[in-house]
């Protein structure tokens, strides 16, 4: 895809972020079965069902747009989850996998977060307001996300690796 403008380079980062997202949902299966903790598997449940609603938002910003949904591939989200898959295979102790885990998670997140507000911004310059808001409703759930882990690790699961 060629990139002339900033419409074009919204289009660019939502396909981006599209096709992370449908990464995601098929790496957070394997992390679920993997987690020791039970309070770490149903996070990732619970953001798996979030992540499928997120997908069904870019549908509609898509079609806003009237654009066909398309996946861009993202080189940044592949090495993220690359790096959480050989750890998850490399660490054999479980309290010290799950921290990994959600470190892991959190790099996800924080990845969406900057995409999200990054096409939130954009979509408010280009008078989108309709996808703005379909992508602000994105945005605060990551962030929401990104919370739960750090109570989550903070609260038990780091102190746990750490014994």
């Amino acid at each position: 895809m060629k990139i002339e403008n900033l419409h074009d380079l919204f289009l660019h980062t939502l396909q981006d972020i599209y096709y992370a997202e449908q990464h995601i949902i098929k790496a957070l299966p394997k992390m679920i079965k993997t987690a020791d903790s039970k309070a770490l598997a149903k996070a990732f449940e619970a953001h798996l069902e979030e992540t499928k609603e997120h997908v069904k938002r870019l549908d509609e910003t898509f079609k806003l747009l009237e654009e066909k949904p398309k996946a861009t591939k993202c080189p940044a989200i592949d090495g993220i989850l690359k790096e959480a898959e050989e750890l998850m295979s490399e660490i054999k102790d479980p309290d010290t996998r799950d921290a990994a885990m959600i470190a892991a998670a959190q790099a996800v997140e924080h990845y969406e977060i900057t995409r999200y507000g990054t096409l939130v911004s954009w979509a408010g310059q280009l008078d989108l307001g309709p996808a703005a808001k379909l992508l602000s409703q994105t945005l605060k759930e990551e962030y929401a996300a990104d919370e739960k882990l750090t109570k989550l690790a903070e609260s038990k699961l780091n102190q746990e690796a750490a014994e």
